[in-house]
């Protein structure tokens, strides 16, 4: 180490001193952290990085992003600033039985075209339970942190990642130049126990489990708050990557290990579905004794060639799957029952709990489903009840326990009339089938506040057009106000800030005196109106800018914002996928055979082309969608491949293929960017014809549409 004094460097001596303590200091982390055989003594180890503050005091502008000081924090931030994800960071499908995961490979299998004897090999890992957070390393070095958000976007956390040990901030070896490392951020059940008692000690609320610390605790304005918190990151995924280091998942969490990262020795590669079945046996097992919160394992097809072939079904991957621990149960009594209406005026019933723990999580409310469930159940206010929670899902009551019922107890009647509206509530008859639907819905519509307020929330939501500080209240009371009655009217916001500020001023004024009055004070008396305090002054300026920023959005977001019956994130990114740009979009909605067109859309059913097409024939909401548009630009869906020779195109598969299924010939059409559509008509650019096709090769040529055999088909896509 350098002898010179501190105050008699040079810029360019401090510059390449920090360089050089920056490799040291991480070099020791390593051997500290990573191998637990530190080869210099604490008092050497202090002194490193007693030198780096140092120089860092006097040369701040040379502070390097692989800085050993920011480990023990940073600055605070006034919010957290968005990042959008370079690749989009994927969800993925449950399987909940041993039949649910044999399926899943017999999955694989019929799309990639193998025989049952064929091998799949998958990577077996442990499902942490903690907060998914995405690394980027740019020449080796750490440069940005998101967490995973809608999985298109994220909050940038760059300087709490930094505090964490387990998070290298320079890499060893030869690092690809842009790595994306993804994995989680977690607490052990040792320092959640620690984090808890030192709470209780200073007066301050304890987390509900260790997921929550560590979510908590990585969201913190303050790094210093996350320096001083015991939080660890397991590797296991990748995003944005310029030069593949190997063709295997093993081969790349090896690679990572290389790298520095700490990857879950646990991993097992299988070969066997009985093998697979046994990890995750041993692992259900193993459970308890960990020392942190898994709820299941993880499965990845290993091969990366099969993982691209087999790609994506909307956010979520063809290839892995997450094998969920049985559900946790738990016995409650039921104190009310009360029906709560939907935007799409569905009656939904929501029991009331006395509360009561469940996986470490304390519960107080469980969904009945609809009326025939809590006949099923016979479900009253007053019983004892078997509850179940499943990791994120919503509990529900799984039976009574008849023996603890009330002997004053009354059978639940489900109400006819909508709580909110008075109008009648009904269950309506599908056409086809004659079959009643389970759910009862209120005919009020327009008239129903309750739908109008649900359909505003969901409007605003995180998977929509998330527009932060917009919540429940807020629409509630803008709504109750006269200010919201329609999604364009959150823009017209922009327009009315003296007017949000007041009603927010109102609104905390009348919070405050109801406060005192149940605290037994007397009223603060006021003259007029209360004008906005610097803090509904700070509250409306964001707010306003909030709403500013979404005035731009991506065309399948937009789409699951309209709120359309039976249409979520996954069909409206279908849609987005099919029609590309809103003029498509909305021209198609206007199409005579708009239905027929929905049905040929991979993934899209009857139904669902029903409940399309009866919102867009409705006047009302055509006109609604009309206003909003004024206020919005809506992007196109980019293809995925703007170079492919077949973007854009719509394409119509036909016959037998032999080259590849008929599922992974779609996939692959759709992943360069055409539109896969299930028959043949004049917009129809090619036709893919096998053996044995028949009606659609004669609608093909009828229409001189263009027709490939699987060959040529397989010629052009890879030109």
């Amino acid at each position: 180490m350098s002898t010179k004094s501190v105050d008699k460097l040079t810029s360019a001596e401090a510059a390449k001193e920090l360089d050089r303590l920056a490799r040291e200091i991480a070099e020791h982390d390593r051997h500290y952290y990573l191998q637990d055989a530190p080869v210099i003594s604490d008092a050497e180890y202090d002194a490193l990085r007693r030198r780096n503050a140092e120089i860092e005091a006097r040369f701040p502008r040379l502070i390097r992003p692989d800085s050993p000081s920011h480990r023990i924090g940073a600055r605070p931030s006034e919010k957290f600033a968005k990042v959008r994800h370079a690749v989009p960071m994927l969800s993925l499908d449950n399987a909940f039985s041993d039949e649910d995961v044999a399926d899943f490979i017999g999955r694989v299998r019929r799309f990639l075209g193998l025989k049952d004897d064929d091998a799949v090999a998958v990577m077996a890992e442990p499902k942490i339970d903690g907060l998914s957070a995405s690394l980027r390393y740019e020449n080796g070095i750490f440069v940005q942190g998101a967490t995973r958000g809608d999985g298109e976007e994220g909050e940038d956390i760059t300087a709490n990642l930094r505090t964490i040990s387990d998070i290298p901030l320079r890499l060893s070896g030869r690092p690809p130049k842009v790595l994306e490392v993804r994995g989680e951020v977690y607490m052990t059940h040792k320092a959640f126990a620690a984090l808890n008692k030192r709470q209780e000690k200073e007066g301050k609320p304890v987390y509900a489990n260790p997921r929550n610390s560590a979510a908590g605790s990585v969201r913190q304005l303050d790094p210093k708050i996350t320096a001083g918190r015991a939080l660890n990151f397991f590797a296991y995924a990748w995003g944005e990557i310029s030069d593949m280091p190997a063709d295997t998942q093993h081969g790349i969490l090896q690679k990572f290990e290389s790298y520095g990262f700490v990857v879950n020795p646990l991993v097992r590669r299988c070969e066997t579905l009985e093998q697979v079945l046994k990890f995750y046996r041993d692992i259900e097992a193993r459970r308890a004794k960990l020392g942190y919160d898994i709820d299941g394992v993880v499965y990845k097809v290993d091969r990366l060639d099969l993982q691209e072939r087999l790609g994506l079904v909307s956010r979520s991957p063809r290839w892995a799957i997450a094998h969920k621990f049985p559900a946790e149960q738990a016995e409650t009594v039921i104190e009310a029952i009360e029906i709560q209406v939907g935007r799409t005026g569905k009656l939904a019933p929501v029991a009331r709990l006395k509360p009561v723990t469940v996986g470490g999580v304390v519960v107080q409310n469980a969904t009945l489903h609809n009326e025939d469930e809590i006949a099923r159940l016979d479900a009253r206010v007053g019983d004892t009840v078997v509850i179940q929670r499943a990791g994120d899902v919503i509990p529900q009551i799984l039976r009574v326990i008849l023996e603890k019922r009330p002997r004053n107890s009354r059978p639940y009647h489900f109400p006819h009339k909508c709580p909110v509206c008075g109008s009648h509530a009904v269950r309506e008859v599908d056409e086809k089938t004659g079959r009643e639907d389970v759910d009862r819905r209120c005919t009020g519509g327009l008239i129903c506040d309750a739908q109008t307020v649900e359909r505003l929330k969901y409007f605003v939501g995180r998977d929509q057009f998330d527009i932060e500080g917009l919540g429940g209240t807020l629409i509630e009371l803008f709504h109750e106000r006269g200010l919201l009655k329609e999604p364009a009217d959150i823009f017209a916001l922009t327009e009315k800030p003296k007017k949000v500020a007041a009603i927010l001023a109102e609104h905390r004024a009348r919070l405050s005196e109801e406060r005192r009055a149940a605290e037994g004070k007397e009223p603060v008396k006021t003259k007029g109106k209360k004008k906005a305090d610097e803090g509904e002054g700070k509250q409306v300026e964001n707010l306003m800018a909030a709403i500013e920023r979404r005035r731009t959005i991506g065309l399948d977001r937009f789409i699951n914002a309209l709120g359309i019956r039976h249409v979520g994130e996954t069909t409206a990114r279908l849609l987005a996928r099919h029609y590309r740009s809103l003029g498509a979009f909305l021209a198609g909605m206007k199409a005579g055979n708009v239905k027929e067109e929905l049905e040929s859309i991979e993934g899209i059913g009857g139904v669902v082309a029903e409940a399309i097409f009866d919102f867009f024939d409705e006047p009302h909401n055509v006109k609604a969608l009309d206003r909003l548009l004024k206020w919005l630009t809506v992007t196109d869906m980019a293809a995925p491949a703007n170079s492919s020779p077949v973007s854009g195109k719509t394409v119509v598969f036909t016959g037998t293929l032999e080259k590849m299924t008929r599922q992974e010939a779609k996939a692959r059409a759709e992943s360069l960017g055409a539109k896969v559509s299930g028959s043949v008509s004049a917009k129809t650019d090619i036709v893919v014809a096998g053996p044995g096709a028949g009606s659609k090769l004669k609608e093909a040529q009828k229409h001189n549409v263009q027709v490939l055999d699987e060959d040529a088909w397989l010629k052009l896509i890879s030109a």
